[in-house]
């Protein structure tokens, strides 16, 4: 039985990023073992996963003292268990995972790329964050960015050779769970919930954004771009996500809008995502940065129209005008331009949603992704 070893920093990741796979590769036949930091997601995806998990009291920032403990615990602990694959997820996880796993004599070493920090980093901790991925791609075997424009950036930046890069499928880390994200399967009591959460009226334009509340996620450009146009008082926005303050903060005055303006309505955190999608208008997704942003596959399969910004990975998912609206990222005045396009224009946007949809049914079922994941893991071991 070939034994996995998934690592991530945090568990949330375990939960949200990676969703079923470990799962599925037990069913497969694998002994498949969960790394991540403790959180309180940890027995939710234990049991759902229903796979062991080995804590490793990783850090979201650079720590450098905590970060060596992080990296012998790792070596102990492939050297324990010999894994046959070794594969990573998120940068902490990845830098530390993959030399432990070097130094543990593991032979197969994958590191998934899901998007780049240093992109919207400040010039002396990009220099710093370039070298952790160079450092990271050196010691895996083999690296898998999940969307064809950020292979492109990578090879571009020389951050890695090209033989080591492999994209499974047409993109995405995991697809999406089409049968959770679908209008057919919602819960009656978590709609209403939604609904009393929002409180619309009866004609309120609901505009939509899905994520942590930080500034590259391009809130304050969101908020800034609603507030100015012409549809305020016609519209909602609803921010489904938690603020963090403590890494990437959204400026204050713009905190003070969303906490006070009766028109914006922040919603903490919510395992419910399709209800709010089901309820939305338009879902907008203002990121600087992303690797292949799941968010836009899942409006796509819940038949939802989409704005984003034109960065790595949204490109990937979204063609301007055929299935969804793009704007160049930070630019707000052209934001609100689509957000007022969308209001007037809805069956065109319906249009788009629901040529999205076909693209999300051919390319990014979950059960496939799973299945190329399993594949490309008996081709590595078949290589050795």
């Amino acid at each position: 039985m070939p034994k996995l070893i998934r690592v991530t920093t945090v568990p949330l990741s375990l939960k949200l990023l990676l969703a079923g796979q470990m799962k599925f590769m037990k069913e497969a036949g694998w002994d498949v073992l969960m790394v991540s930091a403790d959180g309180r997601e940890v027995n939710e995806v234990t049991k759902r996963e229903g796979v062991p998990h080995h804590i490793i009291p990783f850090t979201r920032k650079i720590t450098p003292f905590r970060d060596l403990y992080c990296l012998w615990l790792l070596f102990r602990l492939f050297k324990k268990e010999m894994p046959d694959i070794v594969h990573s997820h998120t940068p902490k996880a990845g830098l530390l995972s993959m030399l432990a796993a070097k130094l543990a004599g593991v032979r197969v070493r994958i590191h998934t790329v899901a998007g780049m920090p240093y992109m919207v980093a400040e010039k002396n901790k990009k220099k710093l964050l370039i070298l952790m991925e160079k450092l990271t791609y050196r010691w895996a075997t083999e690296v898998w960015p999940n969307s064809q424009s950020l292979k492109e950036f990578m090879l571009k930046e020389g951050l890695v050779q090209e033989s080591k890069i492999n994209i499974i499928g047409m993109g995405s880390s995991n697809g999406v769970d089409i049968n959770k994200f679908n209008r057919s399967s919602l819960s009656e009591n978590h709609l209403i919930a939604a609904t009393m959460r929002i409180a619309p009226s009866e004609n309120d334009f609901l505009i939509l954004a899905v994520g942590r509340l930080v500034k590259d996620k391009g809130i304050e450009e969101l908020v800034e771009a609603f507030l100015a146009s012409k549809i305020v008082n016609y519209s909602k926005l609803v921010l489904l996500g938690s603020f963090e303050q403590e890494l990437k903060p959204i400026n204050g005055e713009i905190v003070r809008k969303i906490q006070d303006h009766p028109r914006i309505v922040q919603i903490e955190w919510t395992d419910h995502v399709p209800h709010y999608l089901a309820m939305a208008d338009v879902l907008v997704h203002a990121s600087h940065r992303e690797g292949f942003p799941n968010v836009l596959l899942e409006a796509g399969a819940m038949q939802v129209p989409v704005i984003c910004s034109d960065i790595i990975g949204n490109v990937d998912v979204i063609t301007h005008r055929k299935t969804g609206l793009i704007f160049p990222v930070k630019k707000k005045d052209i934001l609100k331009e689509a957000l007022e396009f969308a209001f007037v224009k809805r069956d065109f946007m319906q249009e788009l949603a629901d040529n999205l949809y076909q693209e999300v049914l051919e390319k990014y079922q979950r059960n496939k992704m799973h299945q190329l994941i399993l594949d490309n893991y008996e081709r590595l071991l078949s290589d050795k």
